[in-house]
């Protein structure tokens, strides 16, 4: 049985311990579909102050929801649509504080209030996004960003995408 070491302080969160811990996880098992659901409830589980963790994958014209923990989602975004859309064009993470000042937000859970979104580039070829938000407005900061992307990048290593 795999137990997540969780903080509950959001200045606390420590992406060395969670990266080791996700290494863990993830290790023997290279399918997508179940990395994909490991990672989206590990995230849910180590993060605090979240109320959704998933992702969105590209099917070639759109964003489509795939393994994701919260709140029923929106099913599929258009490319350069709200932020999962927009990083996913943009292939960039695109941080946002207060969801209701982004122009084109898509509500798909008013308790959402920031947002983080990160794009998943493997070979060079939009994969789709990591999309988590929180009910805490400025809820990530640079150091959640570059630990999410640590993380990411583990994901990345540890798993084999259908192209």
């Amino acid at each position: 049985m795999f137990e997540v070491i969780t903080t509950h302080e959001i200045d606390a969160v420590d992406y060395d311990s969670l990266a080791s811990q996700l290494t863990g996880l993830l290790s023997g098992e290279r399918n997508f579909v179940a990395n994909s659901a490991q990672f989206s409830a590990f995230i849910y589980q180590a993060l605090p102050v979240l109320n959704w963790a998933g992702f969105y994958f590209y099917d070639g014209q759109e964003l489509v929801l795939g393994p994701f923990q919260g709140k029923v989602a929106c099913v599929r975004i258009p490319l350069g649509r709200g932020v999962c859309g927009t990083s996913a064009q943009q292939r960039q993470t695109i941080r946002v504080p207060d969801v209701h000042a982004f122009d084109g937000h898509i509500a798909c859970d008013s308790a959402s209030n920031a947002e983080i979104v990160l794009p998943i580039i493997k070979d060079g070829q939009l994969v789709g996004v990591l999309d988590i938000d929180s009910p805490l407005k400025d809820r990530f900061s640079e150091h959640d960003q570059a630990g999410l992307e640590r993380l990411l990048g583990i994901y990345l290593d540890g798993t084999d995408f259908p192209m």
